[in-house]
């Protein structure tokens, strides 16, 4: 057997001390200099917070200092500790009740490590823990609030941040993204539920070129809210971490980690981090591979387009009609938002898809993902699984007379008599077999039409229910699933929903977005939502949103709506009633009709 050169004793042990040598020296280097992630409990249920990036405070549970090791300033101001306390529990109506010291309580505090500690709420109400700790790798201090009570009833546990620095923005997902004053009537004393309303899980402080921001790192599909002021205080934020319905037996919410940290810039920055969560949380690095190249070439949508080939021909000769979104409602033999899930085209539709094809349009027909009329064969077999409100266990659904929404009939007989008023009840996604029979008549209509793209109304609308969980699915997972399983049908779909936010834009190619509480008409103060296209900055690499209504520009009102749109990045959207507007175009109409010439 070979045997390599003899090493002496002598160089052995020469050499060997130089590896511990080596070796020794990075070591030395670790421990003079740890990663700083302190928390330690003093006197009075005060526990002091240190980390690579914040300094915080908290005092029987009120977070009453925050600063920036960054730049050095304070995001927490005084303010008044004996109105409320921090940790709260939710009852149906919003109904509030305190959990600290306020009425005979106490609030102790105990170490748990160097890096954690957690504190304990007894009083008249119920009783809570509070756990505190930091992320050692991104300096986060992470709040953990729980409560609970021997009555019944329980919907939320509550968390509340209070003293914000007044100059702060508060920037939020709320209609694709804002940056208001906390103190703005807009948002002022507002209540956010997630997924629908609070479109993603984080909320962000925006000063001049710094700011601080919340978020939940949360991949289960939990309900959560945020509150925005308390009654006589604009300058608070209240966070709720809800339980599953059924909660009139419920006793106790909790559950969910608040992350709060710092940040230098504007807020990309922040959001930036969330997104970079999002990404590797739900794999959407694949769902980027998987969107067809030319969502991203479209440069001009037209919302509720007529079924009138007429219009495609005055479009093809002004622009290139592969850069262009057509979003199609009227093309079934039956009315609008009547009789679904039947989906059977008419002959006007299907000359106006074939003429499409030909010249190179996108087109999305319009199918609903949540909708049953009551007078369908398919609603015996999914009518145990219509949503109920989590509270009045109402259902959710629509009747309209003069345009207007009445709700539901609760007679099981009026429920079926009243087609005319166009009554449609929601039935939870979750369930295995909705999912089915919807896929499969989307099915006979891509293959019948030759689709590539489907549209599919009201995926916004996901809730926690009286009956949140069906199959172990919430709606907001069970929305996301069948998306994905429409997505899959034939070759694999592009998919537009209603709405955007951070479950359904997971498998939406476009988003039908709204503008802020502006569904029809516009809001007094809407000019103030635009300019802060946070959703966008979120979804836009896999999700491109596009306008709701009234955006012909004949008006000023609808000008403004046309704006706010493009202020949130949304593709130039127009809705128009017939060719002639294409030939007679408003300025907005002409100036989207120039920017899809391409």
């Amino acid at each position: 057997m070979h045997r390599g050169p003899e090493v002496s004793r002598r160089e052995f042990l020469a050499s060997a001390a130089g590896l511990r040598a080596a070796v020794a020296a990075p070591l030395r280097l670790l421990v003079s200099q740890p990663t700083v992630a302190q928390v330690r409990v003093e006197q009075d249920a005060v526990i002091r917070v240190e980390s690579s990036t914040l300094r915080a405070t908290l005092e029987k549970g009120f977070l009453t200092a925050l600063e920036s090791k960054l730049t050095g300033e304070k995001f927490i101001e005084p303010f008044d500790r004996t109105r409320f306390d921090a940790l709260r529990l939710v009852y149906r109506g919003r109904e509030t009740v305190d959990l600290g010291e306020r009425l005979f309580g106490d609030v102790v505090a105990r170490q748990i490590t160097p890096a954690c500690a957690e504190l304990r709420f007894h009083n008249w109400n119920g009783d809570g823990v509070l756990r505190v700790s930091v992320d050692p790798v991104s300096g986060d201090l992470i709040l953990e609030p729980s409560g609970y009570s021997s009555r019944p009833g329980v919907r939320a546990c509550r968390y509340v941040i209070a003293g914000i620095r007044r100059d702060l923005r508060l920037v939020a997902p709320f209609y694709q993204g804002i940056a208001l004053e906390l103190s703005d009537p807009l948002i002022r004393g507002s209540h956010w539920l997630w997924p629908q309303g609070w479109e993603a899980g984080l909320a962000i402080l925006q000063g001049a070129n710094s700011g601080f921001w919340v978020h939940a790192q949360d991949g289960r599909y939990r309900y959560k809210a945020l509150g925005v002021g308390l009654p006589d205080d604009p300058y608070a934020l209240c966070f709720d971490a809800e339980a599953y319905g059924p909660i009139d037996d419920n006793l106790a919410a909790g559950g969910l980690a608040w992350r709060v940290n710092v940040y230098q810039g504007g807020w990309q920055t922040p959001a930036g981090r969330y997104r970079d969560w999002l990404w590797r949380t739900y794999n959407l690095a694949a769902e980027e591979q998987r969107r067809a190249p030319w969502i991203h070439q479209i440069a001009m949508a037209i919302a509720w387009c007529p079924t009138d080939t007429a219009v495609l021909e005055s479009l093809a000769r002004r622009v290139n009609p592969a850069r262009v979104l057509i979003h199609l409602p009227n093309w079934r033999t039956d009315p609008y938002d009547e009789n679904y899930p039947t989906y059977t085209p008419n002959e006007a539709a299907k000359k106006f898809l074939t003429r499409a094809r030909q010249l190179g349009f996108h087109v999305m027909p319009h199918f609903n993902s949540l909708e049953v009329d009551p007078n369908h064969p398919v609603y015996t077999q999914v009518r145990d699984f219509q949503y109920r409100d989590v509270e009045t266990k109402k259902l959710y659904g629509w009747s309209w007379v003069n345009q207007r929404n009445i709700g539901v009939p609760e007679s099981n007989s009026a429920r079926l008599r009243h087609r005319d008023k166009k009554v449609m009840v929601k039935i939870h996604p979750g369930l295995t077999m909705w999912r089915s029979l919807l896929c499969e008549r989307i099915e006979e209509n891509v293959r019948a039409l030759n689709l590539e793209a489907v549209f599919l109304d009201v995926t916004l609308v996901t809730a926690n229910l009286h009956n949140a969980l069906v199959e172990g699915l919430t709606s907001s997972e069970g929305i996301n699933r069948l998306i994905h399983e429409v997505g899959a049908i034939g070759d694999g779909l592009s998919v537009g929903g209603e709405g955007l936010n951070e479950i359904i834009a997971q498998g939406l190619s476009f988003a039908q977005v709204h503008l802020f509480r502006s569904g029809h008409s516009n809001i007094e103060g809407l000019e103030r939502t635009g300019g802060c296209a946070l959703n966008d900055f979120l979804f836009g690499r896999i999700c491109r949103s596009f306008g709701y209504s009234r955006l012909g520009g004949r008006d000023a009102a609808e000008e403004l709506r046309a704006r706010i749109h493009e202020e949130h990045n949304a593709v130039p959207t127009i809705t128009i009633r017939s060719a002639e507007e294409i030939e007679k175009p408003t300025p907005w109409v002409r100036r989207a009709l120039e920017r899809a010439k391409g």
